[in-house]
């Protein structure tokens, strides 16, 4: 097995994997935002959450449901700015997956990371993490919606958290993100071994 990349290049493939990874799972996972209602705990995702209230109607009160789901439609997320941020951070993590699974092939298969090509799977990923980044940036935009102002003691707003906190999966996603800017795209430019020339 004849692999296109230099020694930098695999440990390349391997951390752009990891960031990827990290980060795709963050973004999918509903713990964002974690809060409380009805004395039940409650967590947000961009287009996930976990926890809902529900009107019982035959005893009259509303009760909790403890499941984790997506929201019904694209239009049933709580603010524009979620949903601006569902399709931003969902685009940068693709970006950074693409970049991954193409490493990840360059281990294996001969020619296919040039030196440019692997100094533009890095400007990719930059650009995968820079999109990702604006997500997480975008999403505190949301925190003014009502549901997220029931579950946060009605004292959240933009950038205020209320009585809520930031969820493990907010970090994942930004560190992954971050950790693919700074690490993999550096690591890029040295990845690929030089073309050899063939006389024509």
């Amino acid at each position: 097995m004849v692999s296109s990349l230099t020694c930098t290049g695999v440990i390349w493939a391997f951390f752009s994997f990891v960031c990827a990874g990290v980060s795709c799972v963050g973004f999918f996972m509903p713990y964002w935002l974690l809060g409380s209602q009805l004395e039940k705990p409650v967590s947000f995702g961009t287009f996930r959450r976990c926890s809902y209230p529900v009107r019982d109607e035959s005893r009259q009160i509303t009760v909790m449901v403890e499941q984790c789901g997506r929201y019904a439609s694209f239009q049933a997320i709580p603010s524009v700015e979620w949903m601006i941020c569902t399709v931003v951070t969902g685009l940068g993590c693709g970006l950074l997956l693409l970049v991954a699974l193409t490493a990840l092939m360059g281990c294996c298969v001969s020619e296919l990371i040039s030196r440019t090509v692997g100094r533009v799977a890095g400007g990719i990923q930059f650009l995968g993490g820079l999109l990702i980044g604006s997500g997480c940036a975008l999403y505190p935009l949301g925190w003014d919606s009502e549901e997220v102002r029931q579950t946060c003691g009605n004292l959240s707003d933009q950038f205020e958290l209320g009585t809520c906190e930031i969820g493990w999966a907010y970090y994942c996603t930004g560190g992954g993100a971050a950790a693919a800017m700074l690490i993999c795209t550096w690591l890029a430019c040295f990845s690929g071994k030089k073309q050899k020339q063939y006389p024509y």
